[in-house]
C-alpha cells in the first residue's frame, strides 16, 4: 500500500471584512464582549451574488493544483467537504469539475461533516490513494456562512462566531512510507446531535415551505442553534483524546508535534489544548481572530498559511485536529 502526501495547498477568504464594530451596530454586542468568549476580532462575508461556496472552493482549489506542480487533469477525484453548499443538491463537488475544466469524467464526492468535515475529507482521500485507486485526490472544504445566520441580539451567540472562506489541498501517491499521512482517526456521538444544529429549511421534521406559509418571524429552526457551554466542554475532551489516539498509534509523544492545526471554533479551545499537550506558541497556528470560524474550511486555511510563513517544513510532524457538530471529530497525524 502506498502512502498519501500534501502536494499542493490553497485558500481564498472574500475581501469584505466584518470586525466586531461592525456588528455591534446591528445586535447588542461589543469586541470586547466577542473577543472575550472568541478570541475573533473580524471575519469575511461573502458579498451577496457575486461569491458562493462552489467559487470560493474554485479559487482555493486552483491555487492549491497550481502549487503542486501538477496539470489539473492529473487530479483523478474530487472530495469536498461543506455544510453550506449552492444547492441542496447536487453538492458543489461535480461544479467544481465543471468550473476547472477537467477533460475527463472524474468522480466527485460531498462530505457533510461540518467542523470536521476537512479531517474526514482528508481521510475518505488517504484510504483510496492509500489502495492504488486514485494517485492525485483534490480535497475542499469551502463554506458560506454568512447569508444564513441571525444578525440580531437573539442570534449574537452563533453570527459573531462564523465566516466564509475557502481551503484545498491536493494530495498524491507517496511511495516512501516513512512520509505523508501516517494515519487517521473519525469518531462521532450522534447522542448530542442536535447541540449544534441547523433543523430547517427543508431538513428533517420542518419544510421550508411550512415555514415560509406560516411566516412566523419568532420560528428559529431554520437559524443555526449552538449550546456553546456544551459543547465546548465536549470539544475540549475530544480534541485531547483523538490528538492522543493519533500519537499513539505512531508510537509518538506530544513532545514529538512540530505544528499543530487545529479546527479554528473557538480561540479558547485552542489554547486549552495547547496548555495541556505544553506546545508553544511557535508550534500551534491560529487564525480564528482574522476569519472566524469557517467550519470545514478552517483547517485547509490556517495549514495554507502555516505553510506559506515557513512554519511547516519537510520532516516535520504535522497534526490537524477537529471537534464539531454531529458530534463528530477526527485528527490527522502527517509527516511532512
Amino acid at each position: 500500500m502506498y502512502n498519501s502526501r500534501f502536494a499542493g495547498l490553497g485558500y481564498y477568504v472574500p475581501e469584505n471584512v466584518v470586525t466586531n464594530d461592525d456588528l455591534s451596530k446591528v445586535m447588542d454586542t461589543s469586541d470586547e464582549w466577542i473577543q472575550e468568549r472568541t478570541g475573533i476580532k473580524e471575519r469575511r462575508h461573502v458579498i451577496k451574488g457575486e461569491e458562493t461556496t462552489m467559487t470560493m472552493g474554485v479559487k482555493a482549489a486552483e491555487q492549491a493544483i497550481e502549487r503542486s506542480g501538477l496539470d489539473k487533469d492529473e487530479i483523478d477525484f474530487i472530495v469536498f467537504a461543506t455544510l453550506s453548499p449552492d444547492y441542496y443538491f447536487p453538492g458543489p463537488g461535480v461544479m467544481v469539475q465543471k468550473e476547472l475544466g477537467l477533460k475527463r469524467t472524474v468522480g466527485a464526492l460531498d462530505v457533510r461533516n461540518q467542523c470536521s468535515g476537512f479531517v474526514y475529507a482528508v481521510s475518505v482521500a488517504d484510504q483510496y490513494i492509500k489502495t492504488g485507486m486514485y494517485k492525485n485526490i483534490l480535497v475542499i472544504g469551502s463554506e458560506t456562512h454568512s447569508p444564513g445566520l441571525d444578525f440580531t441580539t437573539r442570534g449574537r451567540g452563533v453570527s459573531v462566531i462564523f465566516g466564509d472562506g475557502a481551503g484545498a489541498a491536493v494530495l498524491t501517491r507517496e511511495e516512501d512510507n516513512s512520509k505523508g499521512i501516517l494515519s487517521t482517526h473519525l469518531h462521532s456521538e450522534g447522542e448530542h446531535a442536535e447541540e449544534l444544529a441547523l433543523i430547517a429549511p427543508g431538513m428533517g421534521r420542518h419544510w421550508v415551505t411550512d415555514i415560509i406559509k406560516n411566516n412566523d418571524p419568532e420560528e428559529t429552526s431554520y437559524w443555526p442553534y449552538m449550546n456553546g457551554q456544551f459543547v465546548f466542554k465536549n470539544a475540549v475532551v475530544r480534541f485531547s483524546e483523538v490528538i492522543m489516539e493519533g500519537l499513539k498509534t505512531n508510537e509518538l509523544s506530544p513532545a514529538d508535534i512540530d505544528m499543530l492545526i487545529p479546527h479554528q471554533a473557538n480561540l479558547r479551545i485552542s489554547q486549552f489544548i495547547q496548555g495541556k499537550f505544553k506546545l508553544s506558541d511557535d508550534q500551534v497556528h491560529n487564525n480564528i481572530m482574522k476569519y472566524g470560524n469557517t467550519t470545514a474550511a478552517s483547517i485547509p486555511i490556517a495549514l495554507t498559511e502555516a505553510w506559506e510563513l515557513g512554519k511547516v517544513k519537510e520532516g516535520d510532524l504535522v497534526v490537524l485536529a477537529a471537534f464539531g457538530s454531529g458530534f463528530t471529530w477526527g485528527s490527522v497525524i502527517i509527516r511532512w
